[in-house]
């Protein structure tokens, strides 16, 4: 099995209780866990899935990406309720020895009038791929994190722009529109470290840590790109919780 099919399994098996996947794909001695509800280590997984099962958990994976020993899928789950989330796995020799993840409600009245997870899911141009994650990343430092925020319009095709982002319309226009509004409401985004890029062709995947509203938060940030330009943005935002409510000392990123 590929990496991506393996990541998919483990991730499966959160709805049907299967421990086999996590048992042949995870390591046993070697596996970090970011996810701050789950304990460290495989046991920490392996030991949640029946009751994940007796809630009736649900994985919907609609995107997968893989960058050398990383792979990140896109998905929709049913998880106490509906939920979007990004899971990142990091392999060595085949097998699964960090996770790490963000997790968000899912929002079905929009402003742009697209899903959280909809759009376009085909991986083209690999052989841009390098190309494309320089692009994003210099758009992450350039405008999220205000290096060189004048450079905010060389990134897209003028207002052609596909926004997942439930509180966003599309476009340019509704990004700055949405931006005047939260600061009209003494609302800040700030973009403060990158931990994590990954990226296979069209699409690339940022894992940032920063603050909205001045509530430390993880910021995972997909991107999709043609023709070198900025298409279409999907996002999963999660308040990071205090150090002492997690149940190991890995941290989120």
């Amino acid at each position: 099995m590929t990496n991506k099919e393996k990541a998919v399994a483990v991730l499966e098996s959160l709805q049907n209780g299967d421990k086999q996947p996590a048992e042949g794909f995870i390591s046993a001695d070697k596996y970090i866990q970011h996810n701050l509800t789950f304990e460290d280590g495989r046991e920490g997984l392996t030991g949640s899935l029946d009751y994940l099962k007796s809630i009736g958990t649900q994985v919907d994976v609609k995107r997968v990406l893989e960058e050398g020993d990383l792979v990140a899928v896109h998905s929709e789950y049913e998880l106490n309720g509906p939920k979007v989330i990004f899971d990142i796995f990091r392999f060595e020799d085949g097998k699964i020895v960090e996770h790490w993840d963000n997790i968000q409600e899912s929002v079905t009245d929009t402003a742009s009038g697209h899903s959280m997870i909809d759009g376009e899911t085909a991986i083209t141009d690999t052989d841009k791929t390098v190309e494309n994650k320089e692009l994003v990343e210099n758009f992450v430092k350039d405008v999220l994190m205000g290096q060189n925020s004048a450079r905010l319009t060389s990134y897209f095709d003028g207002d052609n722009y596909i926004q997942h982002n439930p509180y966003i319309e599309d476009g340019l226009s509704g990004l700055g529109k949405a931006l005047e509004a939260w600061a009209e409401q003494g609302v800040t985004m700030n973009y403060d470290k990158v931990h994590l890029v990954v990226a296979e062709g069209n699409f690339v995947l940022t894992v940032s840590e920063g603050t909205l509203g001045g509530t430390h938060t993880s910021f995972y940030d997909l991107f999709r790109v043609k023709d070198g330009k900025i298409a279409e943005h999907w996002d999963v935002l999660e308040t990071i919780p205090a150090e002492d409510e997690s149940k190991h000392e890995n941290g989120k990123f």
